[in-house]
């Protein structure tokens, strides 16, 4: 049975890393019972978004880890799969087929630019090749908030999903486990399993003679190329490959919030959050990005409370109190992510592996 998991399902690619093991199962077990038994609006929220991440963030892995691609334009993508799904929902056809087509139409359009992207500039030196792509982000960026009537301007569009994702919608008349088997309850778990069959599809492409080919080109794309790969082709499939998946997390993000503006998916910020998923969990590893989403996301929902409550606890302290104020988390994430680099300089995953090596 384990032989089968790891050759079939997981393509091969074993964790390398008791603890990394323990980990992802404590994760994927953590996102199947989170919602019967943690029930509640937050943390739903928190375990969708983590499933969502972890492929965008994965997606980003397979351009940035495995090809060496750097570029600063991966939430433009996400954002495109967002708008895919959103303009016709928004627009009134309400129904599978608007997500359906809207998510193949997103992919599509993503993987066509970043293949164009590529194309017109990968041969220029990587940092200028990040510049280029910052700017089409930018540009990006420019134009979600300037085309009203398509995109909804700086207020995005909000929209309807399918009877069946709305929460009024109940599919058995009692309650499994204390917890109504709702709309909401079912959007929960088409999001995770679309996202980790994306995940699994990732696995697959690392994990692939394509995949070892990527690795190579990162490795010495002149010793690649001399060995007859076409590195600017194998470069290009890769960058479309990861714009296409982090579209289709866009996506499945859209349907998550019922809503998508630039703030959502196409912020800089955003970008900067992929950045730190897959530094965290550890380039090159696809196992370590979805461990540095569960990071991230649980920093940026639990952080500010615990804050508090240790506030709380430790008023009458001279300083502390004030020290630990909710306001300054984004000070506590820092030092959190100075403390993953410094501790763990190639992420989580990368990390255990070599020391297990």
């Amino acid at each position: 049975m384990r032989a089968l998991l790891h050759r079939h399902v997981l393509s091969g690619d074993r964790p390398g890393h008791p603890a990394v093991t323990a980990l992802l199962i404590l994760l994927l077990l953590a996102l199947l019972v989170v919602p019967f038994a943690v029930p509640g609006t937050k943390s739903m929220a928190a375990a969708s978004r983590i499933a969502i991440l972890a492929v965008l963030a994965g997606s980003y892995d397979i351009a940035l880890g495995y090809t060496g691609i750097v570029s600063l334009a991966h939430a433009m993508f996400f954002a495109i799969g967002a708008y895919a799904v959103a303009i016709p929902l928004a627009g009134g056809w309400v129904g599978w087929g608007a997500i359906g087509l809207g998510m193949a139409a997103g992919a599509v359009l993503a993987a066509a630019i970043a293949a164009a992207i590529t194309l017109l500039s990968l041969r220029v030196q990587t940092i200028f090749f990040s510049m280029i792509t910052l700017a089409v982000a930018s540009f990006a960026q420019v134009l979600a908030t300037q085309l009203r009537g398509l995109t909804g301007g700086e207020d995005g569009l909000s929209f309807s999903l399918p009877a069946a994702l709305s929460p009024s919608f109940h599919l058995l008349p009692g309650r499994v486990l204390g917890v109504r088997v709702d709309g909401r309850l079912l959007t929960y778990y088409l999001i995770l399993l679309a996202a980790l069959l994306l995940f699994l599809l990732m696995l697959r492409i690392v994990n692939s003679p394509f995949g070892r080919v990527l690795l190579a080109i990162r490795e010495n794309a002149f010793r690649a190329e001399a060995l007859g790969f076409r590195v600017i082709v194998y470069r290009t499939l890769a960058s479309a490959l990861a714009a296409a998946i982090a579209a289709l997390a866009g996506g499945l993000m859209a349907v998550l919030l019922r809503y998508n503006g630039p703030d959502a998916t196409l912020s800089f910020s955003v970008m900067v959050d992929i950045l730190l998923m897959v530094v965290i969990g550890g380039m090159g590893t696809l196992y370590g990005p979805a461990l540095g989403a569960a990071v991230i996301v649980l920093a940026e929902y639990y952080l500010q409370p615990a804050l508090q409550g240790l506030a709380d606890a430790l008023v009458g302290i001279p300083v502390l109190p004030a020290l630990f104020n909710p306001d300054r988390w984004l000070l506590w994430l820092g030092l959190l992510f100075v403390g993953f680099v410094y501790f763990l300089p190639a992420g989580i995953v990368g990390s255990l592996r070599r020391r297990r090596g």
